[in-house]
């Protein structure tokens, strides 16, 4: 197990480092910069590392670090919770900044900055731990030293069935994104960190279930056993093409959600109190306007004898 701490550790480190890095880019760059590439940089950096430091113990650690599938899969659900919970609102994911260009949720530029962060921060992943594994901690960073040249790919299928499978956790991770956008966040990060690690025990023998175009690039294209071309049809292709029925799915939806909002309701209304109307003006003063402050919730008081609103009076 002291493998295992030490990768422990790395996440911690990892965790704090991208958090600082938050906080002060936070404070010293503007909103726009910092949302549209500091934090999306800072998210690519820290997902990237610890999917690093994951991918070598699901490689290595079942035959030389006794780690049983029960406990990687626990680890990777409690990794993405922290995720969640630190990412402040970046996706660190390509596929996710598109679709929400596609949805007219973000500008051009903004989208292009993104995606310009999600790349260094994979990129700058990689280099920082690459150089933590050169300093062999353990016996599973030497191993991994000895194999880095000849790292297997995480391809494992054919490239149609490959393309099939990543297009299919795209989309579900896509739809519970968009079914939980504006739930709070005690709802939303549990979601999406089970699904996470339900699409990684099913879709992980075949193509370790990526569904992150940047991410995939990052760790598995200079692997050995595929063309580049075939990578990317599979990582990059595969994530894009539910992009559009997503979107179709979205402008369906959302005409429905506007013809029939949620209206406000009194609670005495809830309650199945019946409400008397009131009619009255003063001083010549349409009885519309009355009727616009009666069903107001901003003009709701309580007072006693009375069932919950006061007429006011222009």
């Amino acid at each position: 197990m002291a493998g295992l701490n030490v990768s422990l550790c790395f996440f911690f480190a990892t965790f704090a480092l991208c958090q600082a890095a938050r906080r002060v880019s936070k404070a010293l760059l503007p909103a726009g910069a910092y949302a549209s590439f500091a934090r999306e940089a800072a998210g690519a950096a820290q997902l990237g590392a610890c999917c690093l430091e994951m991918r070598m113990l699901v490689e290595l650690g079942p035959w030389a670090g006794g780690f049983g599938p029960d406990l990687l899969l626990t680890l990777l659900l409690l990794l993405f919770l922290v995720h969640g919970a630190t990412f402040d609102g970046a996706s660190a994911n390509p596929a996710v900044s598109l679709q929400e260009l596609l949805l007219a949720e973000a500008s051009l530029l903004g989208t292009l900055l993104k995606l310009a962060a999600q790349g260094l921060g994979m990129q700058a992943a990689c280099i920082l731990t690459r150089l933590y594994w050169s300093w062999e901690l353990n016996d599973l960073h030497v191993l991994q030293n000895l194999m880095a040249e000849h790292c297997s790919s995480a391809l494992s299928t054919t490239v149609p069935h490959g393309t099939l499978v990543e297009g299919a956790c795209a989309f579900f991770f896509h739809l519970t994104l968009l079914r939980f956008r504006n739930s709070l966040p005690i709802y939303r990060v549990p979601a999406v960190a089970l699904l996470v690690t339900v699409m990684a025990y099913t879709a992980g023998p075949f193509t370790s279930a990526f569904f992150n175009p940047a991410l995939a690039a990052s760790v598995t294209f200079h692997c050995s056993g595929h063309t580049l071309l075939e990578y990317a049809q599979v990582y990059w292709l595969g994530p894009l093409t539910e992009e559009p029925v997503l979107q179709s799915k979205e402008q369906v939806s959302s005409p429905q959600r506007e013809a029939s909002p949620r209206a406000w309701r009194h609670p005495d209304a809830r309650r199945g109190v019946q409400r008397p109307r009131a009619w009255a003006t003063w001083g010549g003063a349409a009885a519309t306007e009355l009727q616009l402050s009666l069903h107001s919730p901003c003009e709701h008081h309580t007072r006693v004898g009375s069932p919950g609103w006061t007429l006011k009076p222009p």
